[in-house]
């Protein structure tokens, strides 16, 4: 009896999706990522596919929508038979299509969104990239408790998933210190004013605020609280590591700390890996790569890595075998090296301490680090 099929492989071709932000708040991260990740499927198939095989690359728009993005996990699942995801954009998104995905058999490969809950609890078919939310907020703690001698930690966030993951490292850590929050605050995505929360920790005499937030909620905080004269430090997750923050008028946000598990790096850097990539990509997308193709460009090479290592005889048991068998991954921007094996499905849980200098995010430390 001839086995069946592998759904989304042929003789000469594998089908990959990714259903992301194409037109809505997030565009500029997903149009980017997805952007990078075609740039590095067409060059491989340039240079004669993986294996014999060319890459057919299916991109839907799931406007950081979870019922678009539940529409098109269903017509790459079921219409387009893909191989595998990969970069599927958002938290809660990822956390509504998974389970039928899974159900299916296509992996889900380095999500576009940094929440644990894109490799655990385990599950053989889901890969994470770098370090979560919670693994970014601990090392920071960490480093902010041991090498400057915090000691009245407080918090802001937002009442969502991806706040109180935030959270979780931070509280996880604190204990870890024999230490716990002195204060907090919670709010809502929509929220604007923050005056009263931002006075509530001042008179807690906080001295390390650590913020569940992204790039407006944050603005409006450190302004809220520089227009009180108070002027902690703050540390963010890679939610705030955007020029968004970074290049305020006035340079409000000076100072402000962030922890990213990959750093960005600009057009101006010398390598001439990067300055390869980012030649190739202004001139077939006609700007500069942001930090979102960066990520898609890591995430896309080190999964034809792994489909690589599969072999010809390319099936779902093959690929998992391939992935498992990566052992510190070193991309062409610095990371972390990144690493999986039969019980580990994330690449890496180091990050980068960085920091708003001259409205411009700048690493405050030499190397990477962790907890």
């Amino acid at each position: 009896m001839a086995a069946e099929p592998q759904r989304g492989v042929t003789d000469n071709e594998i089908v990959i999706g990714t259903y992301t932000d194409l037109s809505g708040v997030t565009a500029m991260w997903g149009v980017n990522n997805s952007d990078a990740i075609r740039m590095a499927f067409d060059a491989q198939n340039a240079k004669g596919g993986i294996n014999g095989r060319k890459i057919r690359y299916v991109v839907e728009d799931n406007q950081y929508q979870v019922p678009r993005s539940v529409q098109a996990a269903n017509k790459l699942i079921n219409r387009d038979h893909v191989f595998l995801m990969i970069a599927n954009g958002g938290t809660p998104m990822n956390n509504a299509t998974m389970p039928e995905q899974l159900e299916k058999g296509v992996p889900n490969m380095f999500p576009l969104t940094s929440a644990r809950s894109m490799y655990e609890p385990f599950h053989r078919l889901k890969f994470g990239l770098a370090a979560s939310y919670y693994d970014q907020l601990r090392a920071g703690v960490k480093y902010f408790v041991e090498q400057k001698g915090k000691k009245r930690v407080c918090a802001m966030y937002q009442d969502t998933d991806f706040g109180r993951d935030v959270m979780d490292g931070v509280r996880t850590q604190l204990k870890a210190s024999n230490l716990s929050l002195i204060a907090e605050t919670t709010h809502k995505p929509t929220d604007m004013d923050f005056t009263a929360s931002v006075a509530k920790l001042r008179d807690a005499n906080c001295d390390l605020v650590t913020l569940g937030t992204i790039t407006r909620d944050t603005n409006q905080i450190v302004a809220a609280a520089r227009k009180i004269g108070w002027k902690p430090d703050m540390l963010g997750s890679a939610a705030i590591y955007d020029n968004a923050v970074a290049d305020v008028p006035g340079n409000t946000n000076e100072g402000v700390y962030g922890v990213t598990p990959i750093l960005f790096v600009g057009s101006d850097d010398p390598r001439p890996a990067v300055q390869e990539f980012v030649k190739k990509f202004k001139a077939t997308f006609g700007h500069d790569p942001n930090f979102a193709a960066q990520v898609g460009w890591t995430a896309a090479n080190l999964l034809i890595d792994g489909l690589q290592r599969a072999g010809r005889n390319l099936t779902l048991d093959s690929f998992i075998t391939g992935m498992e068998g990566i052992k510190d991954y070193e991309d062409i921007f610095g990371s972390p090296k990144m690493s999986f094996g039969p019980h580990k499905r994330q690449g890496s849980n180091e990050s980068f301490l960085v920091q708003v200098r001259g409205g411009k995010w700048v690493p405050a430390l030499e190397g990477a680090v962790s907890y």
